[in-house]
C-alpha cells in the first residue's frame, strides 16, 4: 500500500501533537536546524541518525527513479531490505516510473519501527549535484509536509491519523551538496507554508 500527494485532500481544524524531528549527524547541519526550529511548535532537533528516533515515519530525500544506493538512502535500504522495491513499485504505479521533484509518496518500510517512509526527490538523477541556488530542498520538504498534512489512503483514512511524527535528515545536503543553511531555511519555509493554519497543542 502506498500513498501519493495526488490522494491529498484539504482539511480544516487543529491537529495536536504533530512532531517533525530534524536530524543531523554533523554540527553545521545541527546548528542550522536549531536556528529554524526555534519558535516553531512541533519542530525539534536531534543530533544523530534518523533511525535513532521513535517516530512513525522517516523521510527519504530521493532521486526521481526511487533508487536507494547512496547517502541516507543506502542506510534505509540496509535497515529496511524491502523498502527500495516498495518505493520503485509505487513510482512506477503512480508516476509511470519517474517521480518528479516536488512530489512525494508514502510506503511501508516492512519494519515495525518506523513503519512508514516518505520518498520525495531532491534530484532527478542519482548522484546529481545541486546548484548553489537550488530550491529542491524546499520542494522536497513541501511535498512531504503536504502529504502528511492532507494526504489520505484510498479508504479515506488521513495520513496524519496514523503518522504523528516524522524524522527528517538533511535534504540534498549529502550527495546533492546543498548548504546546510540553505536546506534549513527552505524546510522552515515549507513548514510555515503547509502548517501555518495548524495549531499545535
Amino acid at each position: 500500500m502506498s500513498v501519493t500527494a495526488e490522494s491529498e485532500r484539504s482539511s480544516d481544524g487543529a491537529e495536536p501533537e504533530l512532531r517533525l524531528v530534524l536530524c543531523a549527524l554533523d554540527e553545521p547541519l545541527a546548528a542550522a536546524w536549531h536556528e529554524v526550529a526555534e519558535g516553531r511548535d512541533g519542530v525539534e532537533v536531534h543530533r544523530g541518525s534518523v533511525l535513532d528516533m521513535p517516530v512513525d515515519a522517516v523521510v527519504s530525500p530521493a532521486n526521481s527513479y526511487g533508487w536507494m544506493r547512496g547517502g541516507i538512502n543506502a542506510v534505509y535500504a540496509r535497515a529496511f531490505p524491502d523498502v527500495e522495491q516498495h518505493v520503485r513499485s509505487a513510482v512506477l504505479a503512480y508516476h509511470g516510473g519517474e517521480l518528479p521533484v516536488g512530489e512525494a509518496l508514502l510506503v511501508p518500510t516492512g519494519a515495525p519501527a518506523p513503519p512508514w517512509l516518505f520518498s520525495s526527490p531532491t534530484m532527478r538523477e542519482p548522484g546529481e549535484r545541486l546548484p548553489a541556488d537550488t530550491v529542491h530542498p524546499y520542494l522536497c520538504a513541501r511535498a512531504v509536509l503536504r502529504l502528511w498534512a492532507g494526504g489520505a489512503l484510498e479508504n479515506g483514512v488521513l495520513v496524519r491519523d496514523f503518522v504523528r511524527s516524522i524524522a527528517m535528515p538533511g535534504l540534498g545536503t549529502g550527495v546533492g551538496g546543498a548548504a546546510p543553511e540553505l536546506c534549513a531555511r527552505q524546510v522552515a519555509a515549507a513548514w510555515d507554508e503547509v502548517f501555518a493554519h495548524v495549531e499545535h497543542r
